[in-house]
Parts: structure tokens; C-alpha cells; sequence
């Protein structure tokens, strides 16, 4: 189910803009309020139904509702050219959708505990490798169907995919019931709120960081470099194939150490990731740097999610969106950033994503739980 819907979003998703231009004949202004109101609506939805997802045992039939709810909104921006009816379908559908990524990370989490499996951080690193997959995959596809048969075609595709994904969750997932409570108790005080917040405000900074550098990384290479769009390729699908293999090691060794260990260990190779960004001259160097680069996506992004839910374990629902809050508020933050790097040189992004990625470090080393050992 993992795959099947991150292949569903990500055949279409990059495509988005292109189809409100195209299509819809929307300007920039409309594009860009048209993006900035489906994140926050997807936000919004998407915590409300962690936290419905907590508090009751429908956890399956939430994925459900949210496999149902994307099949139809893409459906619906198959047909539909009307710029106020796709963003009401946006807010909607699509919105409960969103829902879906995190509901499954919970799923798996409450899954492995019930059948006393000590490998959760493992199976969570595994599904965001999925992801990963799937983002390698999909938008090459999307652009052969685009190219062969249209929106129409590409969007029909993709609720195709989801209704498949429904189907996995209808024929091999079971109800799992309530939450199993911690063996320990949880402690509501300040301190863990405290930590809540400083872990979130740093997994913003941090993800924004990268998604930032790969935003820029095409105009980096082409226009201050000197590369091609094929050697920017190369780049971006050389960092992709390397999170897979490196995601499940990180996701072995949240078997044997502290998961804030593991992310920190991430932030730290971001600094100086971004150090070596801010001094090559030649693609070979940014190849080279790549290395590191899907060492911080691995650490940060793949051990991140049984981060959260260590910080919230009788909340998997609550932890898992917050977790993937974190990333669509650091996406938010992309297009003004990237603005300022066109304004000042491609480079000034990693300079960016450096200073972002040292404030982000500063704060999980000042989320330490008080009561820690």
C-alpha cells in the first residue's frame, strides 16, 4: 500500500503547476495561492484525523476514507478545468488524502507493537524507502503518460492507483483496535511538550535545507557551474538510489541506538554537506557530495518517524502527522528561499540550507527530554 500510493501521487503531484498553467490558464499569483491554500488545508485535515485516529480505533477505515477521497479528487482533476471547482476538490478531497501517508506510518507502528516486534524503527525506515521509490519512479512515468494521452490520462492513472491502494487495505489490512498503552507512562508535562515543539521547529529547518538544495540543484549545476540538464540528473537520480540502500541501514541501526543520536548524527553531516556545496566548482564535486547528501535524508527523514513516535508512543496517529507536518511546512518555505538564490546566485541556497541546518542541529541538541538519562 506504501508504494502504490506514493507511486499515485508522485505520477502527477510535480505536474501540478504545469496543468493549472496549461489547462486551467491560471497566472502565477493564482498557482502559487493555489499550492500555498491545499498545503494548509492538508495539514489542517491531516492533524485533525491523527488525532481522530488516536482517540479511536478506525484506523483502517481511515486509510480507507483517505484512499477513496484521492482516488476521486484525481478523478475529478481529470474532467474538471474550472480553477474554483479544482481548488474545492483540492481542499476536500485531496485533503483528506494527504491523511493517508501518515495513518499508514501509524498503522505499521501500532502493527509491529501488537505482535511484539522489536524491529518498528526498521519497518518505519523501509516504508519511507518506498517513498523514496516511488519518487524515483513516478514522475518519469507521469511524463510518458502526459506525453502519450494528456492530463486526462495521467490523472485517471493515478486514481487508478489509488483505488488499488485501497483495495491492498480492504483484502490484507485488519482493524487493529486501540492503541496498546506504553509500557511506561507518558509524561503531558511541559518537557515533553518542550521537546515536541524544539524537534518539530528542527525537522522544518532541516528538511526545508534540503528541499531548498534540490530545488536548486538543476539551476546550480546548469547556470553556475556550467553543466548540462543531463549532468543535474544525474545529481538528483545519483542521491536518489543511494537513500535506498543507506535508508534501511540507518533503519538497522535504530534497532541498537537512540533515534535523536541517529538524526543528530544526520544534522551534523548536513553541515558539512553544506559547507563542501558552498566551495565546488565542477559536477564531479557535486556528484561526489551526494554521498553525504543521502546520508542526511536517510538519517533525518528515515529514522525521523519512529523519532516522533518515541516522543508520542500512545499517540502514533498524532506523531506521524506531526512528523509529516514538519516536511510540508519546510516545503512551504521552498519558493520564497529559492527566490532570494535566483536573486543572489544559485549557490546563496546552500548557504541557505547551511545556516538552516545549524540552527536545526541547535535546537534537537537543546530538545533533550529533561528527565533523560
Amino acid at each position: 500500500m506504501s508504494l502504490l500510493t506514493g507511486v499515485g501521487y508522485a505520477l502527477a503531484a510535480p505536474f501540478l503547476s504545469l496543468f493549472l498553467i496549461k489547462e486551467v490558464q491560471a497566472g502565477p499569483v493564482a498557482v502559487g495561492a493555489f499550492l500555498l491554500i491545499s498545503a494548509l488545508a492538508s495539514m489542517l485535515v491531516s492533524t485533525l484525523v491523527g488525532r481522530l485516529s488516536d482517540a479511536r480505533a478506525i484506523r483502517r477505515a481511515l486509510l480507507l476514507a483517505a484512499g477513496v477521497s484521492g482516488a476521486i479528487g484525481w478523478v475529478l482533476f481529470s474532467a474538471l478545468r474550472n480553477y474554483w471547482l479544482l481548488l474545492a476538490v483540492a481542499v476536500t478531497f485531496w485533503a483528506v488524502s494527504s491523511s493517508q501517508i501518515p495513518q499508514m506510518y501509524a498503522y505499521a507502528r501500532q502493527l509491529l507493537e501488537r505482535s511484539g516486534s522489536a524491529k518498528a524503527p526498521l519497518a518505519m525506515s523501509g516504508l519511507r524507502m518506498t517513498m523514496s521509490i516511488a519518487w524515483v519512479g513516478g514522475p518519469p512515468l507521469g511524463a510518458l503518460l502526459l506525453g502519450g494521452g494528456g492530463f486526462t490520462w495521467l490523472f485517471g492513472v493515478s486514481a487508478a492507483i489509488y483505488v488499488l491502494a485501497v483495495l491492498v487495505t480492504l483484502t490484507w489490512l485488519p482493524e487493529l483496535g486501540p492503541a496498546a498503552k506504553p509500557a511506561h507512562e507518558v509524561a503531558r508535562q511541559s518537557g515533553l511538550r518542550r521537546e515536541v515543539v524544539l524537534a518539530a521547529a528542527a525537522f522544518v529547518l532541516l528538511q526545508g535545507a534540503t528541499t531548498v538544495g534540490v530545488t536548486a540543484m538543476p539551476l546550480f549545476v546548469t547556470e553556475d557551474l556550467g553543466g548540462t540538464t543531463r549532468d543535474a540528473g544525474l545529481v538528483l537520480g545519483l542521491c536518489a538510489a543511494l537513500e535506498i540502500p543507506l535508508m534501511l541501514g540507518f533503519g538497522a541501526l535504530a534497532l541498537r541506538f537512540n533515534h535523536r543520536v541517529l538524526v543528530l548524527s544526520g544534522g551534523v553531516v548536513a553541515l558539512a554537506y553544506y559547507s563542501i556545496m558552498l566551495m565546488t566548482q565542477a559536477t564531479w564535486q557535486v556528484m561526489a557530495a551526494q554521498v553525504l547528501h543521502a546520508v542526511v535524508i536517510s538519517a533525518v527523514m528515515g529514522v525521523g518517524i519512529s523519532y516522533f513516535q518515541d516522543l508520542a508512543p500512545d499517540r502514533p496517529g498524532y506523531a506521524s502527522t506531526l512528523f509529516t507536518n514538519t516536511y510540508k511546512t519546510s516545503a512551504m518555505l521552498t519558493g520564497p528561499l529559492v527566490g532570494l538564490a535566483q536573486h543572489f546566485g544559485y549557490r546563496t541556497a546552500y548557504g541557505m540550507g547551511l545556516a538552516m541546518s545549524v540552527v536545526g542541529v541547535a535546537l534537537l541538541l537543546a530538545a533533550r527530554r529533561r528527565s533523560a538519562a
